[in-house]
C-alpha cells in the first residue's frame, strides 16, 4: 500500500493497484501540484463537505465519488460526478481490490462553513487490502484517514481493537481538530505502527510546531513511529 500525502489532509492511497485519492485541496503550502497535475484516482473519498476538504472534487469527476448518501447527492447534481457509493457509519464497501469502512468523526459539517445546508455527518475512512473480520489477520494492511476528528473513545474500543489499523494519518493542528496532545493519545489507543500528522500549518488558526505531536505521542509510551512527511511525499506501508 503507497500512500503519498498532498498537505492538509489530501492523501492519495494506493491497493494494489486500486486508487484512491481522499479531500482534495491542493491550495495548501505543502503542494506545488494542482489538481491537474494528479491523475484521476479510481475512486473519490469524501469525509466532509468544509471547502478545505471537496474544493478540488470537481477536478477529478471520472472518479467514483464516496460519501456518505447526502454529500455524494450534491456531488452527483452540482459537480458532475456520474458514478457514486453513498454509504454510512460502520459500513464496509467493496472498491477494486480494496475494503472501504466509514467511520464516525466528531466534528461539524456544512457547505464552506456555513449553516445553510446539511450534508450528513463528518467520517473517516479506514482503507484495507482485506475484508475486515473478527479474526485477526497478520497479513492485513489497513490505513485509518480519521478525516477532521476531536478524540474519540471508538479509537480506543472499536477502531483500534477490531479494525486494527497498521498506519493513521490525525489532524493535529488544534483549534478545529485535536491538537498534539489528544492526537499523540489517540494514536496510543488506535495501538498503530505509524502515525502521520495531518490538518496543520495550513492556515494561521492550525499552525503548530509540528515536533510536539512527535514529543506526544512518546510521552504516552506508545511504540508508534511518527513519520512527518513533506508534501508530496510517499511512503510505502507493508
Amino acid at each position: 500500500m503507497e500512500l503519498t500525502w498532498h498537505g492538509h489532509s489530501t492523501w492519495h492511497v494506493d491497493v494494489d493497484g486500486t486508487t484512491f485519492l481522499i479531500d482534495p485541496f491542493f491550495d495548501n503550502p505543502f503542494t506545488d501540484l494542482s489538481p491537474s497535475d494528479v491523475e484521476d484516482p479510481d475512486y473519490l473519498l469524501l469525509t466532509h463537505s468544509h471547502a478545505d476538504h471537496i474544493s478540488d472534487a470537481g477536478a477529478f469527476t471520472d472518479a467514483t465519488v464516496v460519501g456518505v448518501p447526502e454529500l455524494t447527492g450534491y456531488m452527483e447534481d452540482e459537480e458532475g460526478f456520474t458514478d457514486s457509493i453513498g454509504m454510512n457509519m460502520g459500513g464496509t464497501v467493496e472498491c477494486g481490490d480494496a475494503f472501504v469502512t466509514m467511520h464516525r468523526a466528531d466534528h461539524t459539517n456544512g457547505l464552506n462553513t456555513s449553516y445553510e445546508n446539511d450534508f450528513g455527518v463528518p467520517v473517516g475512512f479506514l482503507l484495507s487490502d482485506k475484508k475486515p473480520t473478527q479474526e485477526s489477520d497478520a497479513d492485513a494492511t489497513t490505513f485509518y484517514h480519521a478525516g477532521d476528528t476531536g478524540l474519540m473513545s471508538e479509537m480506543k474500543d472499536v477502531i483500534g481493537p477490531y479494525l486494527e489499523p497498521d498506519a493513521a494519518a490525525l489532524p493535529c493542528g488544534d483549534h478545529f481538530t485535536m491538537g498534539p496532545v489528544q492526537a499523540a493519545i489517540a494514536v496510543d489507543w488506535l495501538d498503530v505502527d505509524h502515525a502521520f500528522p495531518m490538518h496543520y500549518d495550513t492556515f494561521p488558526p492550525v499552525e503548530i510546531d509540528v515536533d510536539d505531536f512527535e514529543r506526544e505521542v512518546k510521552a504516552t509510551g506508545s511504540s508508534a513511529e511518527v513519520h512527518v512527511l513533506d508534501g508530496d511525499e510517499a511512503f510505502t506501508l507493508e
